[in-house]
């Protein structure tokens, strides 16, 4: 009997603790008849948890690095087992590993991945999100963090990284490549970007059509919008936070105009749409394998929509489909 594809989860990391995690992990089982899972973690919490041991590989590493930590040096640390290096260890030498959920810190997922799981072409590897559309698509945004100070080659690079995403996953045969500037012409923008926007205009292996402002990351004018990963993670903090604040406003409306039952059915499309606990997580490109970056508040019910997101890229099915 072939083994089961096994989906790899760092419990450490959280900012609501290993049990919230561990929480999801029982509802990723749950749903999941045909995974495994491997969880890294406190060996003696995790298997005092109540989770099915019977799908369950543990992997002890007790130690979680906070975004506090240096990882490079926690990386070369032979004396404790972070718990976030030993899960990207475990996907890249497990053939049936279909990837990794993590809700650590992300530089630390950048310097284990580019330990354990490089592709073949040793691109730097990139954190992209998939951000709502209000055409109905979806566009990546690429970088969100993983890389604060960029220079345009890089750039030039996120750019190739995320349109081979959007052709293999959403079967895209052309993606429409933006690059975020604070103007449509293609003069705007700071030095890297001019210098950036140039090289992408001369690089005929991609489609670019020029620059696209911050107000039109949702319209779905591209397909892919590059951005450094400063830059990126104010557009995927802003269009979640913009989200919440009118959220509350309309709840707030409902309740002093008498139609709460109408603010809540146009809040909950918006949460649907736009709340990152429901769309999951952000993707590392340029790896082997899927490697899924949850937020550190991240609930149970977010590590289960992480966990179906693995599974339908393991189906060829697209992201949220």
């Amino acid at each position: 009997m072939p083994n089961k594809p096994t989906i790899v989860i760092d419990t450490l990391g959280s900012d609501r603790g290993p049990e919230t995690v561990i929480e999801g992990a029982k509802l990723v089982l749950a749903e999941n008849p045909e995974l495994d899972l491997t969880l890294v973690g406190d060996e003696e919490q995790i298997r005092n948890s109540g989770i099915d041991l019977s799908r369950v590989k543990i992997i002890h590493a007790p130690h979680a690095l906070t975004n506090y930590d240096n990882p490079v040096a926690a990386f070369y640390d032979k004396s404790a087992d972070y718990s976030v290096f030993k899960a990207l260890e475990e996907v890249g030498k497990d053939e049936n590993a279909i990837g990794m959920i993590s809700s650590g810190s992300t530089g630390a997922l950048l310097v284990g991945v580019v330990r354990y799981l490089l592709d073949e072409e040793r691109h730097r590897p990139a954190l992209a999100a998939i951000l709502p559309a209000t055409t109905g698509g979806v566009t990546c945004l690429v970088d969100t963090g993983a890389s604060i100070d960029c220079g345009p080659h890089q750039l030039v690079e996120f750019a190739h990284l995320g349109s081979d995403f959007m052709k293999k996953l959403y079967k895209i045969e052309s993606p429409r490549v933006g690059l975020l500037s604070n103007g449509s012409e293609p003069g705007k923008g700071n030095k890297v970007v001019k210098e950036t926007h140039q090289l992408l205009a001369a690089d005929k292996s991609i489609n670019f059509i020029g620059n696209i402002e911050g107000n039109h990351a949702l319209t779905g004018d591209c397909d892919v919008l590059v951005a450094d990963g400063f830059a990126g993670n104010q557009v995927l903090k802003n269009t979640e936070g913009t989200a919440l604040v009118l959220i509350g406003e309309m709840m707030k409306w409902g309740k002093m105009t008498g139609h709460e039952l109408e603010a809540k059915m146009i809040a909950g499309h918006l949460m649907k749409t736009y709340d990152f606990q429901s769309l999951g997580a952000g993707v590392m490109l340029g790896v082997r394998k899927y490697v899924l970056k949850c937020r550190g508040s991240s609930n149970a019910d977010s590590i289960k929509n992480v966990a179906k997101i693995l599974v339908n890229v393991h189906n060829n099915k697209t992201f949220y489909e």
